[in-house]
């Protein structure tokens, strides 16, 4: 199996950013870690593995970058305000920077976006606000809202709110999609959502679905048995969905 490691300093974000390529041809999929997870997440917790013959045979390429947690939404020594502020910087990043590299080494026309747990709010964040850019979605036991509280996970902005908050926030935005190219290019999109029915985002995911079908998207939300938020799960996801 082909895998390529690169490196270059982003102008925008200014700094080094590193990223793992695994396959030689097929669909683009760009993958988002979660909120601890490294550029090389998906190749430790086995889902690269999962794909294995997929990539062998030409079918996907994957794309596995940094999610800069640390920087953006965790990033708790900064004001709520510069944690969004560096996730819009973040988001210019992959759409000016990784997605023209995609691109640049395989020109197939199918790009989808994957992510695990805040890797799959990131991941629905980009499709929603960019539908035209993308063929498919698949996210797997996301929180879908960051400023709620469900059982441990608090509140990643600490009450403050503003225009971007809204806007880079699904549940926040779709509401106010009445027609336009983006809705309608969003109903062009496959959307695969996965949750487990013990897991803590549950609602959060029901809540999501619901706002789709109102919005006429069509989408498959999965709910597995248990509890879901788990590397094994996701592996065996990833074999199904992606």
């Amino acid at each position: 199996m082909n895998r390529e490691y690169l490196r270059w300093h982003s102008p925008r974000l200014h700094r080094e950013m590193e990223l793992l390529v695994f396959g030689h041809a097929g669909a683009k999929v760009l993958m988002f870690p979660t909120r601890e997870g490294r550029f090389w997440e998906y190749e430790r917790l086995g889902v690269v593995e999962s794909l294995a013959g997929k990539l062998q045979a030409g079918q996907l390429q994957l794309y596995c970058i940094e999610g800069l947690a640390a920087e953006t939404f965790y990033g708790f020594d900064r004001h709520p305000a510069d944690r969004i502020r560096r996730h819009t910087v973040f988001e210019d990043y992959i759409l000016n920077e990784v997605l023209p590299l995609m691109a640049s080494k395989n020109g197939h026309e199918c790009t989808i976006v994957h992510g695990c747990s805040l890797g799959a709010f990131q991941a629905a964040s980009l499709v929603f606000r960019h539908p035209h850019l993308f063929r498919k979605l698949v996210a797997f036991s996301g929180r879908y809202d960051l400023t709620i509280r469900v059982e441990s996970f608090g509140d990643l902005f600490d009450g403050y709110y503003d225009d971007a908050v809204y806007f880079h926030t699904p549940t926040h935005f779709l509401p106010g999609l009445n027609g336009g190219w983006q809705l309608e290019k969003l109903r062009e999109v496959e959307i695969v959502l996965t949750i487990g029915d013990a897991d803590p985002f549950l609602d959060n995911n029901y809540h999501l679905s619901r706002l789709l079908a109102e919005k006429q998207v069509g989408h498959r939300l999965h709910v597995w048995n248990g509890r879901a938020h788990r590397a094994g799960a996701w592996r065996k996801m990833a074999g199904l969905y992606i």
